[in-house]
């Protein structure tokens, strides 16, 4: 894949396809009908082979992996992993102290490679190309599980990783953010310029949607959100203060569509706004808002 950035692109991405059948049924939604262009496969999540079977039949929709190492299931069975996982098979959220344990412990490190290689496996079993990867929560950051995904990734054919960097991002952080930035610069890999969502994390609603497309910077951005179907609960105890449905009817609004043509940005995922040359059957071509899949 090309790493040349557009004057101008924008990559639209749900995360936690797979998470459950609202989800995955928000995603093929705001992909036929909206501006929705990629998605990012939870591979150990509860619904992912309802994720995977939709996303067959949308082959235009760009899918990567959204590595699961916090708050979410494991992939690999908990007593092959007892040091990353309770005995539930899930990863907890004391990202801070597990960062330290990532970083200092070499049997905890021997258990997150295999665990990254086992997510990058059921990735590569589905069959779908893999137009992207990025972590949940952006655990990528952290140096340790972006040197494992940047070395195992080449094995899948990696060639495009999500840069969380928004530009109201606190200053203490674009130190860092340029860190990344190098390392997969060095790597060959492909990378959005800067994102939209951190900020506004589970309300990315039209009115958040047609702010950043009235101040779009130039080079390749990507939006990414959590659309959902409307349901009973919330999708996950820890997405209580979501607003999914607002993010689903933002992805199909039509004033949403009007300001994104009107941006003059090419859409698509990865492989499209990065140029992959790809075979008929795993291309991703860009598109234009509201168009149906080929």
């Amino acid at each position: 894949m090309s790493t040349q950035r557009a004057a101008r692109a924008l990559i639209f991405t749900a995360d936690d396809f797979g998470l459950h059948p609202r989800v995955n049924a928000a995603v093929e939604r705001a992909h036929r009908d909206g501006v929705l262009n990629a998605a990012s496969l939870m591979v150990g999540a509860p619904a992912a082979q309802d994720a995977i079977e939709r996303a067959r039949r949308l082959p235009s929709l760009a899918v990567g992996l959204h590595l699961v190492l916090a708050d979410g299931p494991a992939t690999l069975p908990a007593h092959e992993i007892p040091a990353l996982v309770g005995a539930d098979g899930r990863f907890g959220d004391a990202m801070a102290k597990d960062g330290c344990r990532f970083f200092f412990l070499p049997h905890v490190r021997a258990q997150l490679r295999r665990e990254i290689r086992a997510q990058f496996d059921a990735f590569a079993a589905s069959g779908l190309p893999l137009d992207h990867v990025n972590a949940h929560k952006h655990f990528h950051l952290h140096p340790t599980i972006l040197s494992m995904i940047i070395e195992i990734g080449r094995d899948y054919g990696l060639r495009a990783v999500r840069l969380p960097y928004e530009v109201t991002a606190p200053a203490w952080l674009k130190p860092w953010i340029g860190l990344v930035r190098a390392r997969l610069d060095h790597a060959g890999l492909a990378h959005n310029d800067y994102v939209v969502g951190i900020e506004h994390t589970g309300g990315m609603d039209e009115a958040v949607l047609l702010d950043a497309l009235a101040a779009l910077p130039p080079g390749v951005g990507e939006i990414y959100c959590h659309p959902a179907e409307a349901g009973e609960g919330p999708v996950t105890p820890t997405m209580a203060g979501y607003r999914p449905v607002d993010e689903l009817d933002a992805l199909l609004s039509p004033r949403v569509a009007a300001a994104l043509k009107a941006s003059g940005a090419a859409t698509g995922g990865f492989a499209a706004v990065f140029g992959q040359a790809a075979s008929p059957r795993t291309a991703r071509a860009a598109r234009q808002p509201g168009a149906q899949p080929s």
